[in-house]
């Protein structure tokens, strides 16, 4: 397999503007449902559990505290899932000889992250101004957790891809999995609250030290000890290697063959 990047690039994009309105242009609204589900999802938090607490365990904005923990993972989730079917759903594309199983990979991940991205800012921003919360944001701890939500992400989603396409059960095991994570990730809570042996079970959790770190990024008074960058880069770039020798191998045997 050759890969052009000249050309690349350019295919790359077509298949963004394809995905684009696919995904979005078929449904009304399009992208502002993007950002109304998340913004739904910590609105409902946020009202269910200011009647069990009186303050959450982190700053003074319930909305502030579960938004810091939800839009990671969302991302992560989402970056995962949407790299995983980047070959089937681009299938019939990859009959052409310019179309590249990279391509398609490139072309949803990008989408993907600027669409996240553009979500954070908005939800945070907008948490920012209706609800008068002071905040000093550390950018440089918020690009990197946005970098360890990216390499995870992407590992995961490698993987994923040439499962996906060998056995089509994984899709529906790996969804099983992912939803205990939504309760052990931190979202509600602080690993540092937790005793220690419960804590050092849960910090195996890469998605955990994202959150720790993004909350880092968002809150000048935590400091985030327990995250480890290198323990989730470390995860991801070892699961991307793989996915993608796994990808070079049998990609044709996706796209003809594959579920």
């Amino acid at each position: 397999m050759r890969y052009r990047p000249f050309s690349g690039t350019r295919v790359v994009i077509a298949l963004m503007l394809r995905e684009m309105a696919t995904t979005y242009g078929r449904s009304p609204g399009g992208y502002v449902w993007t950002i109304v589900e998340p913004v739904a999802g910590i609105g409902l938090m946020t009202v269910v559990f200011s009647f069990i607490v009186h303050a959450p365990v982190l700053g003074s904005s319930f909305s502030l505290f579960y938004a810091t923990g939800f839009l990671p993972f969302v991302a992560y989730l989402t970056i995962t899932n949407r790299v995983g079917g980047a070959i089937r759903y681009s299938r019939p594309l990859l009959a052409y000889p310019s179309v590249t199983f990279i391509d398609t990979i490139l072309s949803r991940l990008f989408l993907v992250l600027l669409t996240e991205l553009l979500v954070m800012i908005l939800v945070l921003g907008g948490i920012h101004i209706l609800f008068s919360v002071d905040a000093a944001p550390n950018f440089g701890k918020l690009v990197n957790a946005f970098g360890m939500l990216t390499i995870l992400g992407l590992g995961f989603g490698l993987i994923n891809c040439y499962l996906f396409g060998v056995y089509p059960v994984w899709e529906q095991f790996w969804s099983i999995l992912n939803r205990p994570l939504f309760l052990v990730s931190g979202l509600f809570f602080l690993i540092e609250g937790l005793p220690e042996q419960m804590r050092n079970a849960l910090l195996w959790n890469p998605i955990a030290h994202i959150i720790i770190e993004f909350r880092a990024g968002i809150y000048p008074t935590y400091e985030g000890y327990y995250a480890s960058p290198i323990y989730v880069y470390s995860i991801g770039l070892v699961c991307t290697a793989f996915g993608l020798l796994l990808l070079y191998r049998d990609h044709r045997y996706l796209v003809n063959e594959g579920a």
